[in-house]
């Protein structure tokens, strides 16, 4: 297949792209870089079949002319992280609901194929656990920016649900749940790789709120797998599904696990959200997973434990730091 990555130099896309490559595909890639990085796809260029193009999904000629030359369009492309949410609620939110109709007009025009990534933050506060893909949302008020991205992405589903009804766009919708692994930035507010660096550096290992809150996290091998067999899979269009782990873990337990780990002498210290983030920021207690649907599915659920989770991103992690010290870029996690 020709396969178009938006957001291709990001985590999960610069994984995605990989895999793809491997399995024959070719694979055009587009980021602008704000999140995203070179060194994430610097393995890549030269390779058969790879391309990339730096700009922006917001771009409507380019986006159109990489949507028609592929087979599928795997749309990334959003503003991520809790902390660049909660700090830039107007960008979020313009960058995630127009760069998804660019896409989607796109694709439109020749009724391709369109993937659209997702989130579990779409649930919202719901506390009906595990989260099901029929289920009701459940968001917080408008007055806490916290909820922006949420709304943001729950809009993107609607609108490509929409396309499919009004306009016959093929598309799939996917809600990632904390997706982590090599590659992964504690930049914009990711806790794992965070927990990780601070830990190598023995410095103190800083939990929001209480850390009784859990989460499922995932490992982006997992979430590509799942990715690779919903594209391939007719009877996925027009459905939306949960990719993640079910393993749950408490925040505060991941800290002592990643703790471990890294064979660590650091503290674990909580720190309360008022002095994370503004003053009301709100969060949910448990995030867990069903994964039935995408089980039944595609036959594939994923199942890598948080043992070797926490193993691969405290190793990325050591590897950024040595190569960082020696002036260097890390190329040891490029194919783990």
């Amino acid at each position: 297949m020709n396969v178009f990555i938006t957001g291709g130099c990001g985590f999960i896309g610069s994984h995605l792209a990989e895999r793809l490559l491997e399995r024959g595909d070719r694979v055009q890639v587009l980021d602008d870089l704000s999140t995203g990085s070179m060194q994430n796809i610097a393995h890549l260029v030269g390779r058969p079949g790879f391309s990339y193009r730096i700009g922006s999904a917001l771009d409507v000629p380019l986006v159109t002319e990489l949507v028609d030359s592929a087979d599928v369009t795997v749309h990334l492309a959003a503003a991520v992280g809790v902390k660049l949410i909660v700090e830039k609620p107007v960008h979020t939110i313009e960058t995630n609901v127009r760069a998804t109709e660019v896409v989607l007009g796109a694709a439109a025009r020749k009724q391709k194929l369109v993937v659209v990534a997702s989130t579990s933050e779409v649930y919202g506060k719901s506390t009906s656990i595990p989260f099901r893909e029929d289920q009701d949302l459940q968001l917080g008020p408008t007055s806490h920016s916290r909820w922006a991205y949420a709304c943001s992405k729950a809009l993107d589903e609607w609108l490509a649900l929409a396309y499919l009804r009004e306009k016959g766009v093929p598309v799939i919708i996917t809600r990632f749940f904390n997706t982590v692994g090599p590659r992964q930035t504690g930049q914009y507010g990711m806790v794992l790789p965070s927990f990780a660096a601070q830990a190598l550096r023995n410095e103190p290992i800083t939990v929001y709120g209480s850390g009784e809150q859990s989460r499922c996290f995932g490992h982006v091998r997992d979430a590509v797998e799942g990715l690779l067999r919903l594209m391939s899979t007719p009877t996925a269009i027009g459905e939306v599904f949960n990719i993640g782990s079910t393993q749950e873990v408490s925040i505060l337990g991941l800290a002592e696990q990643v703790r471990d780990a890294a064979g660590s002498r650091s503290e674990i210290i909580l720190v309360p959200y008022g002095e994370a983030y503004a003053a009301g920021f709100e969060d949910m207690m448990r995030r867990v997973p069903d994964v039935s649907k995408l089980e039944g599915v595609t036959g594939f659920r994923p199942r890598t434990s948080l043992d070797v989770i926490v193993r691969d991103v405290v190793e990325d992690q050591r590897s950024r730091m040595a190569a960082a010290a020696n002036g260097g870029v890390p190329f040891m996690s490029a194919r783990r």
